[in-house]
């Protein structure tokens, strides 16, 4: 069998939970883009870059969103804390991952579909070891998605506070961040406000 390092399994964390507060409280999830739930796109952007094993987290509307969403060939986990931000997200999806045998973790937010498989891929890419800890630049400035190998998972988790997600971790890392330049082929919007729905097709 190969090294892992020279194959590795590079789990897609797909964070998911967000209730859409200033979109007047519809779930992020559920928002439709091409004709479909937003998050469908996004785990079909996880799949094709080369993820897997799929892992979703869910919170607002978890319920609507199994029913609503095809999810097939996703492990999901419905974070109960949602509300308290991003980091209860984090703290989540990287827990799913306790015995898969991942090697790193690829972290991918629901409402940036500007993201598609061809930067998770060279995000994906950047993997060297379980050590490994990689983002995508968009004009050198650090953006989404993230690679987080798995011996940084503990750490990572326990600084995922409020809103922030891996921030914190990331800024006390930077010195260790393989950044990758991906703003040829991706577009780091969020789809936050009323305006910003414009942007979904």
């Amino acid at each position: 069998m190969a090294p892992t390092d020279e194959n590795p399994v590079v789990a897609g964390v797909l964070l998911a939970a967000g209730g859409g507060r200033r979109l007047g409280g519809r779930p992020k999830a559920l928002l439709g883009h091409r004709g479909r739930p937003l998050v469908e796109h996004t785990v079909r952007t996880l799949r094709d870059g080369g993820c897997g094993p799929l892992h979703v987290v869910l919170g607002a509307a978890a319920d609507e969103v199994r029913s609503r969403a095809s999810l097939e060939g996703c492990a999901v986990t419905v974070n109960t804390e949602w509300e308290e931000g991003m980091g209860s997200s984090l703290r989540t999806g990287l827990a799913s991952l306790a015995g898969t045998g991942a090697d790193a973790a690829l972290v991918l937010l629901v409402d940036q579909p500007g993201i598609g498989a061809e930067a998770v891929a060279r995000v994906r890419a950047a993997y060297t070891s379980r050590a490994a800890l990689a983002a995508a630049s968009y004009g050198g400035e650090r953006g989404h998605p993230v690679l987080l190998g798995a011996d940084r998972w503990a750490e990572a988790a326990a600084t995922a506070v409020g809103d922030r997600g891996a921030r914190a971790y990331l800024r006390a890392h930077r010195d260790a961040i393989t950044l990758v330049e991906c703003s040829d082929v991706a577009q780091a919007f969020d789809i936050d406000t009323a305006e910003d729905l414009a942007r979904l097709e």
